[in-house]
């Protein structure tokens, strides 16, 4: 409340107007009444029963009210904000301004007990997953059967609360990195791309339309694993940064844009947090992913390791090949890859194999499951 009221001041005196108060703090005001509002009412009732001796101890009411009430919807709303607050409060550190309104207006309060901002903001999380603790402490204490049941019903229904926060967390986190992926991914027209193509200009509009982006707008998809190698051409090497999904593999060249990423034009624009810090960084830096060639699917990928000894001529270590083939099992393209270490290279190559075994299996079981015909009737 200290980081929050202050920049309310702030902005008050038209300082750091540009600082969005929703993105870092979300429902946190709401979330403090609820709570403040549950423990005082949580406190009265062992008061009550401390004063009356003679009087059971009766949680069902105020546990009932907050429990089927706000409280853990409240948290959810806070809890599904967090990560994107952390890496919006990370891009805002940066600047000279906001790093003196957290330096000497907020963390030399004593009551922030030298606790920075971050380590603050996550409080509301820990204190959700304690909840069901709390009402595990109050069931076992217990002694009327009804009650018991009713506590044990509330436990159930936050835990789940919590299971359900979790799935959700981990759907936004996969898409604010796809829509980060988007933004980053550049994907060339098929005539930029390969000159042997020719397409006349009056045609070229009505090609637009069918754009590749909309590969990465599909929630459901998983990148499973990404990285930079160095891709062996006829006359040079060439920095490569690839991108295996679970169901296609994507190679990309690097270019860095002499126009930083978060620019005027673009606005701040925290990067996902899944993201590796070698990608993260690139994207500060200005870069993009230009691709390629294709997509790989896996169904169509084939993986085979390069021995030393036949590329030891070329300078070549740590390398190994990725062939990809059409529907026809003709070989469309062929790349050699090289990684900076043998390790690195085991791990791709050990990526790359579960990542086609996964998708081979999932989709057996797929056909099977279509192609299976219900039991015949007894009647027939």
């Amino acid at each position: 409340k200290i980081f929050m009221n202050t920049l309310k001041c702030l902005q008050s005196k038209e300082f750091l107007l540009d600082v969005d108060l929703w993105r870092l703090f979300a429902n946190l005001e709401e979330l403090n009444k609820i709570s403040l509002s549950f423990l005082q009412s949580f406190f009265e009732t062992v008061k009550e029963h401390v004063s009356k001796s003679d009087s059971p101890m009766d949680f069902s009411s105020v546990l009932g009210k907050f429990f089927q009430g706000d409280l853990c919807q409240t948290h959810q709303i806070y809890c599904l904000n967090y990560t994107s607050a952390v890496f919006y409060l990370e891009n805002l550190r940066q600047r000279e301004d906001f790093g003196i309104y957290l330096k000497q207006w907020c963390e030399q309060n004593e009551q922030c007990k030298r606790l920075h901002l971050p380590e603050l903001l996550v409080a509301p999380l820990h204190r959700l997953t304690r909840y069901p603790l709390l009402l595990n402490n109050i069931w076992k204490r217990s002694t009327d059967e009804t009650e018991k049941g009713f506590i044990w019903s509330l436990k159930e229904k936050v835990e789940k609360s919590i299971w359900d926060l979790e799935g959700k967390v981990k759907w936004l986190d996969n898409f604010q990195k796809f829509r980060q992926l988007q933004e980053v991914i550049i994907w060339p027209q098929v005539w930029d791309r390969d000159k042997r193509f020719f397409v006349p200009e009056c045609l070229k509009q009505s090609l637009r339309e069918n754009s590749s982006e909309n590969i990465l707008s599909s929630a459901n998809r998983l990148l499973l694993h990404e990285g930079r190698l160095t891709l062996a051409e006829s006359t040079r090497l060439l920095d490569v940064y690839l991108f295996l999904f679970d169901d296609f593999l994507l190679i990309t060249k690097i270019k860095r844009n002499k126009k930083k990423y978060g620019s005027s034009d673009t606005g701040l624009i925290p990067v996902s947090p899944s993201l590796t810090s070698e990608l993260h960084s690139f994207i500060k830096e200005g870069g993009v992913c230009i691709v390629l060639d294709q997509p790989i699917p896996l169904d169509r990928l084939t993986l085979k390791n390069v021995d030393p000894v036949h590329v030891t001529a070329f300078s070549l270590r740590n390398a190994f090949l990725i062939q990809h083939e059409n529907r026809y099992r003709q070989c469309i393209a062929v790349f050699l890859l090289q990684a900076q270490t043998e390790t690195a290279k085991k791990t791709w190559m050990s990526q790359i194999e579960t990542a086609i075994s996964n998708y081979t299996t999932q989709h057996e079981t797929k056909k099977s499951t279509d192609f299976c015909f219900p039991d015949e009737s007894s009647e027939i």
